[in-house]
């Protein structure tokens, strides 16, 4: 549905291996992926680009994803923020649902989940950034 659209995608992650999945996951589409390993490096990154879409992990040492999802609300045209957890449970889904949160992926990813999470993501985020035009 996408594959043409301009989708830009920031992985932050301290995990080589989520930001390798996540780029094995996204090759199909045309979308663009960026990464960073810590908060501070996607806080200098965050207002250089448009982002459509921040996959973070739960834990960013020194912070968490709380302090990723604050930094990203901040923006003006905020992306919607996805977290990601080998702990994705109940209780990670409500708070960080509660708290502005999109949607939670729990790791390993789950390749079908992933896309279907993602692809319904940018629809949302489309749709919310064409209705402040």
């Amino acid at each position: 549905m996408f594959h043409h659209a301009p989708v830009t995608v920031l992985s932050v992650s301290p995990f080589v291996e989520d930001h390798e999945a996540l780029a094995h996951i996204l090759h199909p589409y045309s979308w663009t992926l960026h990464r960073a390993s810590t908060l501070a490096a996607a806080r200098s990154f965050l207002p250089s680009q448009p982002i459509s879409l921040v996959v973070g992990e739960r834990d960013l040492p020194p912070h968490t994803w709380r302090d990723l999802l604050a930094e990203v609300g901040a923006l003006p045209s905020a992306p919607l923020v996805i977290v990601t957890s080998h702990q994705a449970d109940d209780y990670l889904w409500a708070e960080a649902l509660n708290l502005g949160a999109y949607s939670v992926l729990a790791k390993p990813f789950d390749v079908a989940e992933v896309r279907r999470t993602l692809n319904i993501a940018v629809l949302n985020w489309k749709s919310k950034h064409a209705s402040r035009c």
